[in-house]
């Protein structure tokens, strides 16, 4: 009997043995564990490389930032030490746009009936000029020489003499637009670049722009005879057009009439409401760092000034979504020439171009109604300047 029993004993201490060595359901899944579970240090560092990145990321940000802000802040400074960098940014006559044309063949451009010339206003400054002819010229003018289009400046046309704004040169893409309507409404147009500007040699300057306009203007009347000669300024072109118009005018030799498109009231007006200033605009003494450094460099432009003395008809053309020249600053010149006891005698008008047109800062040329405008304006004008 205690064999029996010590028997049954020994079988059981066995199986129990045998169900220890097979893992049960619960033992495989912690096993498992065990064997997928990394070490420490491991675990660590997999956790430091995307802090590390986002760390790295956040820091040249953060570094960026600071350059950003510390350029901001050095850039008035630089302005207000050198007052040459903003007269460059008055003129930008170092922006040739379009870059790739030979200015000495206005034909490139679609003009078959314009003469280059290069006139000489004064000792080291030489200027280049352009010389469109009327439509009605146009078979005529056709290989001819600047003795016959200099010539042609008596014929029965009237003559409009065209001032540019800053950039570019007398071949930009819009400018030969409107030579081009212009002389399909039957005037001479004359044109030159600056001092400075495209492949005229000299240094850019208020005096010195107003000069070579000036010296254009006269050239044009020792050929032109008894024909009208108007005078059209464009932008920064309205500031040389007011300080010619308005030396004219004191030694009594006025134009036939003025225009001006999209014109300021002065030069830190128009400085102040340009696109360019808008990160600076409430920049603590912003009239100190950028617009007292414009007067510094001689540079007025003071249309608002001007015309209380001039004594001509004034044509005003702006259009409303100017985004360069602010329509308000048109309106606010035309305002202060409507009541000028200068202009009691002759017309002053104001023609605005609904933003609907999309017309802008430059492309006034392309509305149908400018050919109408001109007729009946300068048709008035010369009906004034005669009587």
């Amino acid at each position: 009997m205690r064999k029996r029993n010590e028997s049954v004993t020994v079988e059981h201490e066995r199986a129990a043995a045998a169900a220890a060595a097979v893992p049960g359901p619960l033992d495989k899944g912690c096993s498992l564990r065990r064997s997928l579970r990394l070490p420490a240090s491991a675990a660590a560092e997999g956790m430091k490389r995307p802090l590390g990145r986002r760390y790295g990321l956040w820091f040249r940000l953060r570094k960026l930032l600071l350059w950003l802000l510390g350029m901001y802040i050095a850039i008035p400074f630089l302005v207000k030490l050198c007052p040459a960098i903003q007269a460059k940014l008055v003129f930008l006559n170092f922006v040739r746009v379009p870059y790739f044309i030979d200015l000495k063949r206005p034909q490139d451009q679609g003009l078959n009936h314009t003469c280059n010339y290069y006139l000489q206003p004064e000792e080291d400054v030489t200027i280049g000029v352009w010389h469109t002819v009327p439509a009605a010229l146009w078979k005529n003018a056709r290989g001819k020489d600047q003795l016959w289009f200099e010539e042609a400046l008596g014929s029965s046309h009237p003559v409009i003499l065209y001032l540019h704004g800053n950039a570019g040169t007398r071949g930009g893409d819009h400018r030969v637009e409107l030579y081009k309507v212009l002389s399909s409404l039957g005037y001479h147009v004359v044109t030159f670049d600056y001092r400075g500007w495209g492949d005229s040699i000299g240094s850019p300057s208020e005096r010195g722009m107003t000069y070579d306009a000036l010296h254009v203007f006269d050239w044009i009347k020792a050929r032109s005879g008894d024909n009208p000669v108007y005078i059209w300024g464009h932008s920064l072109g309205t500031g040389v057009a007011t300080n010619l118009v308005r030396r004219l005018c004191e030694r009594e030799t006025p134009p036939d009439a003025l225009i001006l498109e999209s014109p300021f009231t002065n030069i830190r007006e128009e400085a102040r409401s340009h696109p360019f200033s808008v990160i600076y605009r409430y920049f603590p003494g912003f009239d100190w760092f950028f617009l007292d450094p414009i007067t510094t460099s001689g540079i007025k432009f003071a249309n608002d000034e001007n015309v209380k003395y001039i004594s001509c008809s004034l044509l005003i053309l702006h259009a409303e979504d100017d985004p360069v020249v602010p329509f308000h600053l048109g309106k606010k010149l035309y305002n202060i020439a409507a009541t000028s006891r200068s202009f009691r005698d002759y017309k002053v008008q104001f023609v605005p171009f609904h933003t609907d047109l999309g017309y802008r800062h430059k492309y006034i040329y392309r509305s149908p109604e400018l050919p109408r405008i001109l007729r009946e304006f300068l048709g008035k004008s010369e009906h004034e300047h005669h009587h």
